[in-house]
């Protein structure tokens, strides 16, 4: 069986309030004039000029590569805008990998593999992602040897 040993409330008041607050006390901050003499310390005036606020525009607008999409590659994103908006957004990169123009192809959330794709469209493999991040561990090398990146789309819907 458990003991129990309670404080009396008056020394319970003397615990909380009579180490935690004192009466009749005076704080003072440097800036304070003092009650005799100077502070020793000469004044700035205050700025003449009005605060300005610069202008901050809106969210970025990417600066999509539109040079030479392929039909197929064209044909993929008009597929992409006719589904739901998925969050976050999809986006199609252009790489140099082994030698060759590769599309990356994001997913749209949680435990999905991205896409790469050839020139003309076919699959190569899966970089990553999937359960374990890694992708489908086909072309395990592609995020240290890609090149030459250049955003060719991203959903514009918000």
């Amino acid at each position: 069986m458990r003991s129990y040993s309670f404080l009396p409330a008056a020394a319970v008041s003397l615990l909380l309030f009579g180490f935690a607050c004192q009466k009749n006390v005076n704080v003072t901050t440097p800036t304070d004039t003092p009650a005799t003499g100077t502070t020793g310390i000469t004044s700035t005036p205050a700025p003449t000029a009005k605060n300005t606020t610069t202008p901050v525009p809106d969210a970025p607008v990417a600066a999509f590569d539109t040079t030479a999409r392929p039909g197929w590659l064209r044909a993929k994103i008009d597929a992409h805008l006719a589904e739901k908006k998925q969050n976050p957004p999809i986006q199609i990169l252009r790489y140099r990998y082994r030698d060759a123009v590769v599309y990356y192809e994001t997913s749209p959330c949680c435990d999905q593999f991205t896409n790469l794709y050839d020139q003309k469209g076919k699959l190569i493999c899966h970089p990553d992602g999937g359960f374990t991040g890694r992708g489908d561990g086909n072309c395990a090398d592609f995020n240290k040897n890609k090149t030459e990146e250049k955003l060719v789309w991203q959903d514009p819907r918000q």
